[in-house]
């Protein structure tokens, strides 16, 4: 266009020659003003933004793929006008630092966890370690959405002057009680033992009388493998194979109350994220939905095909862990919190939560019929056919 009216200036009236003089000095000294000022100048007059994310998770990881998704969504739906880059965990910061880097800028947004900022503020335990009055996961994305949680997280993080924009999404199954050397029998299979957790499980599970170390998911089975953990919990039949749980224990114990109702959480820089456009805003939200549902089916495919090979191929033994486990862990998730009563976030959320959970799971347990009885119809071992006299 530019070649165009070089080429030819003597067609244009005088008037207009002089306007297009005037654009052509106006658009050199932009450029060069832009290519003084760098590249970042050049990206924002192009309506491009970049963002440079990081994950609390391993690069080979599923929950790591999930981050990826989420960004591929986001850069899909914008049309490349928002650009996210999401890196594993260590890659600028170590996992539990995430927050910290988010906050501050150092990182423009990321992929992890609520209960990796425990020890920020203990309240974020309750969005997702420990039993969740009974909610399972989904549910407490509900409550979250419709019933306050929301509000309430946003007064928590402003309490501890975190500069993030948080969208908590991805309901998790029930995790695993943990790997073990052995089956666990009884409450006394834990004394003594050394056990990875997080969050307010660190109480439940010393409650139980094991000795607790927090570590984040990349470090787990390096620790086992050199003896410094007798035992582990981490999350999922992909992830636990993903990561090598089965090169190191061959005992998985199912079902558990220590994070009953988890999910992830897609946190945003707050000064970077107000700065974009209301639609990419828009988008962003959106997209925390469509991928927070996605990633719940890709779940269901995978961890069940994960569960399976475990058995066929790695020679993985599933055991059932005893009531005896589970209701201590509920006695001991309620002294875990009732430590916390001069903690008034706590308390409040605490509150909201059991007020939403009263009604959301009698209405569940009411209405939602066992999948028990119709899948043993289907596939259950039919009686031997009675031989004919």
């Amino acid at each position: 266009m530019l070649k165009k009216f070089l080429k030819k200036p003597a067609q244009l009236p005088e008037k207009e020659s002089a306007s297009r003089r005037k654009f052509l000095t106006g658009a050199a000294a932009a450029t060069t003003g832009a290519a003084i000022a760098g590249f970042p100048m050049i990206a924002k007059a192009q309506g491009v933004t970049s963002m440079r994310w990081q994950s609390t998770w391993p690069a080979k990881d599923i929950f790591h793929e999930y981050a990826l998704d989420f960004a591929k969504k986001v850069n899909d739906m914008t049309g490349g006008e928002l650009r996210i880059e999401v890196l594993p965990a260590g890659a600028v910061v170590p996992a539990f630092g995430l927050l910290d880097a988010v906050s501050k800028g150092t990182l423009d947004g990321g992929h992890g966890v609520l209960v990796y900022h425990y020890g920020k503020q203990n309240a974020l335990a309750l969005w997702g370690s420990g039993p969740a009055y009974g909610m399972d996961a989904n549910t407490l994305l509900s409550w979250h959405k419709y019933g306050g949680g929301k509000e309430l997280l946003n007064k928590l993080y402003s309490s501890i002057g975190a500069n993030v924009v948080s969208f908590p999404y991805g309901p998790m199954p029930t995790q695993p009680l943990g790997w073990f050397k052995k089956p666990v029998t009884g409450v006394d299979s834990f004394k003594g033992l050394k056990f990875r957790t997080v969050g307010i499980s660190i109480d439940v599970f010393t409650a139980l009388g094991a000795a607790v170390n927090a570590l984040p998911g990349g470090e787990i089975v390096p620790a086992m493998d050199r003896g410094l953990l007798d035992a582990a919990e981490f999350n999922n039949a992909s992830s636990d194979r993903l990561l090598g749980f089965p090169d190191v224990s061959k005992v998985c114990m199912l079902q558990s109350y220590h994070q009953n109702a988890e999910q992830f959480e897609i946190t945003f820089n707050k000064t970077k994220y107000d700065a974009l456009p209301a639609k990419i805003k828009a988008i962003i939200e959106n997209a925390v939905e469509a991928a927070s549902s996605d990633m719940s089916w890709k779940a269901i495919h995978r961890y069940s095909q994960d569960y399976i090979e475990m058995q066929q191929k790695q020679g993985v033994k599933f055991y059932k862990t005893p009531d005896s486990v589970l209701q201590r862990q509920l006695t001991g998730f309620d002294a875990a919190a009732a430590k916390r009563k001069d903690n008034a976030l706590f308390r409040e959320i605490e509150e909201s939560q059991k007020k939403f959970a009263e009604r959301s799971v009698r209405w569940f347990l009411d209405t939602q019929v066992s999948p028990r009885m119709a899948y043993n119809h289907y596939f259950g071992k039919k009686p031997a056919a009675k031989k004919s006299a």
